[in-house]
């Protein structure tokens, strides 16, 4: 069905209010967004299990009487089964973005990010003047090289940096080798954050550096559960780190009953299907691999390789990327991420998450419709 969803006008401003894309829900309405696929916010189409799924429905009267536990032991002791690694170590939030705003608050003086990132740790910095942005290239496709961008820390003076991997929006994914050697190489440096947001994705043998965390007492791991575990809504997101001193000074600022009993109950499920969540994890991952070589056969796009559950593409010609953005959403009931507000990147660049392969495949269709040269 090709209808207008809203007024361009109206729909535009929207845009403008944030650097986030707006929710579909604020463009087009709950009921008309269900039957939009949402190609934009980046969540795994195949978890929760549809059981998991029935147990929050069938525990949802009483879970939202409830008040959330104030002691978040027992939540971090669930997480802590699935990722095998010491709960001690771990914060869990109400959303990678409360743990970055507690990053940014607590820990951070000065810090190197490279860019286009995710604009979070920028914009919640105390004063975003204290972010030294690296910029990366764009003739040499957004590609972060490690080397260059520690020497860079360091002849600034700068002792905090940010690397994201795989890369966001660029998908750019470093081994977990160049990870370690990289961490190696930069113990002078008095934190490194990285978001592992996306690296479940990377490969079935996923190349986290949880299991060596605590061989680097500078390192402090971001991950969004958002992604991996496709619960967006819930808002969960977690820290690891092997520096205690560095978790304490976080745990400070942490409101009491920040997770809520919806999303305290879904991480008493993860333990039991830990096995189920691995099956989906790996099926996403055949869908991104066939995405990407789908979207590599339209002449008239570029596609960047991909680490994670999505690719980047920068049109060639013709369309700018709201353009494109706008007229899928209209004409083809489909919402994209046009990635013209990401700090360093132009106007022609759109990220889409995998949804699937059916759906996937009616994305590749709808561009190769809009994007075909004129003969």
């Amino acid at each position: 069905m090709g209808t207008t969803l809203l007024p361009t006008e109206l729909r535009k401003h929207l845009f403008y209010e944030t650097s986030h894309s707006p929710s579909l829900a604020e463009l087009v309405g709950y009921e008309e967004a269900k039957d939009i696929t949402d190609f934009c916010f980046i969540a795994n189409p195949y978890y929760p299990t549809p059981a998991m799924l029935r147990g929050l429905q069938d525990n949802f009267p009483n879970l939202i009487k409830s008040y959330p536990s104030s002691n978040p032991a027992p939540s971090q002791r669930d997480l802590a089964s699935v990722l095998h690694v010491n709960p001690d170590h771990l914060i869990i939030g109400n959303g990678a973005t409360e743990l970055i705003v507690l990053i940014n608050t607590t820990l951070i003086d000065r810090i190197a990010v490279p860019v286009p990132t995710f604009g979070e740790y920028i914009e919640k910095l105390k004063d975003q003047r204290d972010a030294e942005l690296f910029a990366l290239k764009p003739e040499e496709n957004y590609q972060l090289d490690l080397n260059a961008y520690l020497a860079w820390a360091r002849k600034r003076g700068l002792k905090a940096l940010l690397i994201i991997n795989p890369g966001n929006p660029t998908g750019q994914l470093f081994s977990l080798e160049e990870m370690s050697d990289f961490l190696r190489r930069a113990k002078d440096m008095e934190l490194v954050i990285v978001d592992e947001s996306f690296i479940d994705f990377a490969d079935d043998n996923i190349p986290s550096l949880l299991p060596i965390a605590d061989q680097f007492s500078n390192l402090l791991l971001v991950r969004s559960m958002s992604k991996h575990c496709g619960v967006p809504g819930l808002r969960l997101g977690y820290c690891y780190s092997g520096n205690l001193f560095v978790l304490n000074r976080m745990r400070q600022f942490i409101p009491t009953w920040n997770v809520n009993t919806l999303a305290q109950y879904f991480l008493s499920l993860l333990p039991s299907t830990d096995g189920e969540y691995h099956v989906a994890r790996k099926r996403l991952i055949g869908d991104v691999r066939w995405l990407y070589e789908a979207l590599r056969a339209i002449p008239e796009i570029d596609v960047y390789p991909t680490g994670a559950n999505f690719v980047l593409f920068r049109i060639k010609g013709g369309m700018t990327a709201v353009e494109l953005q706008t007229v899928l959403l209209s004409d083809h009931r489909m919402y994209v991420r046009d990635c013209s507000n990401k700090i360093g990147m132009d106007n022609f660049h759109i990220r889409v998450a995998s949804q699937g392969r059916e759906k996937d495949a009616r994305l590749v269709a709808a561009l190769q419709q809009l994007l075909r040269s004129p003969k």
